[in-house]
């Protein structure tokens, strides 16, 4: 999305100094004059640093070692159709698009990591950073962003069991905050080790600040379904048709090693994910089967990356998103998401890439 540089009129014209010289004429013959272009410039100024309009959400900043490039924005929500392309010329951008509810937005950079960004109707954000130390970014405007910014700050230098820590503290002290959806996600369901009670514990407590929220509504459904998928369970008995008509199921998967995971076309880090699979499945000589769900509505989009990455493993598109059947059954409940299997029993799963590959070679070798 280009970047649109918004000057003011009142500072064009303060700045101009033939402006400057007219309303001084006009100010020294006609004090009413003066009055209403005074007053004509104070509401232009107010006017112009007010927030987006109603229906609208924007975002702005400038980053430090960023001088021209570009990042992109999705939503785990669905409030936006794909991903966009915020572009950044002299260090700084502007995004700005519809939105008529609540909704989090992620940033990605250049080196694929994320920063969440929580969004209301007929409001802006500031965000400052170091494009080499994106963690300790500032995002001002909304009392959200300025919780989340602190978060970060706090936790900038913590280990991952400190963090889960006063993550939890964030949570159980501010239940009513959207902020903590994204926070039990990251931190108690994505994580390395993840604690799905606590996580349960943790949502059920927000629900009583917040029981119209969809997205908290559903991690809970989905937090009650994933513990047929813990690890050490079996696989749970499934059947699903895949993108090109095929039926599928569990025992697709062998009786050796096998990974089921989540990816999108508006997510990189699970696009890479993929990628790597391919690459481990193609050097494991048969021995790791792959089937992959992918979270999108667009079957055009999502087989344009199957062709362009020569993914040939099955693959199922859940075009009902968050809410589909095997993606819900299987207990996942975010993008990127994995699932391993050895002998049709679950010994991993939300793992990273990093991860992933270890855990992997650790089976087949």
């Amino acid at each position: 999305m280009a970047v649109r540089v918004r000057v003011p009129l009142a500072a064009l014209l303060l700045n101009n100094p033939l402006a400057m010289n007219t309303i001084t004429r006009l100010f020294l013959g006609s004090g009413k004059i003066f009055s209403t272009i005074l007053f004509f410039l104070v509401t232009i100024t107010i006017l112009s640093s007010c927030g987006a309009e109603k229906g609208r959400f924007k975002m702005s900043g400038r980053f430090l070692n960023l001088d021209q490039g570009e990042f992109y924005v999705y939503s785990p929500d669905g409030v936006i159709d794909g991903i966009d392309t915020i572009r950044v010329t002299g260090g700084r951008f502007t995004y700005e698009r519809p939105l008529d509810r609540e909704a989090t937005l992620m940033l990605v950079f250049p080196n694929f990591s994320e920063q969440p960004i929580f969004a209301n109707s007929g409001k802006s954000v500031e965000i400052k950073g170091d494009a080499s130390h994106i963690k300790e970014m500032e995002v001002t405007g909304t009392k959200e962003n300025e919780r989340m910014t602190k978060f970060r700050k706090e936790t900038v230098n913590c280990s991952p069991p400190e963090i889960a820590k006063i993550a939890e503290k964030y949570i159980n002290d501010k239940p009513e905050s959207i902020v903590g959806v994204y926070l039990v996600r990251k931190y108690f369901i994505q994580s390395l080790t993840p604690d799905y009670v606590k996580a349960e514990k943790l949502v059920s407590k927000m629900l009583e600040s917040q029981p119209k929220n969809g997205p908290l509504v559903l991690l809970r459904k989905q937090l009650s379904q994933i513990k047929n998928g813990n690890v050490g369970n079996s696989v749970p008995t499934f059947t699903a048709t895949d993108i090109n008509g095929h039926a599928i199921s569990n025992q697709d998967l062998g009786d050796e090693v096998a990974v089921i995971y989540v990816w999108s076309t508006w997510n990189f880090e699970s696009q890479e994910m993929q990628r790597q699979l391919k690459k481990r499945a193609r050097e494991s000589g048969g021995r790791l089967k792959l089937i992959s769900i992918s979270m999108d509505a667009d079957p055009k989009a999502c087989q344009n990356i199957l062709d362009r990455d020569s993914i040939t493993c099955p693959n199922v598109l859940e075009s009902q998103l968050f809410e589909g059947q095997l993606f819900t059954k299987l207990g996942f409940s975010y993008v990127p998401d994995n699932m391993v299997i050895n002998h049709q029993r679950i010994v991993a799963r939300t793992l990273n890439i990093q991860a992933l590959k270890d855990k992997l070679d650790e089976l087949l070798k």
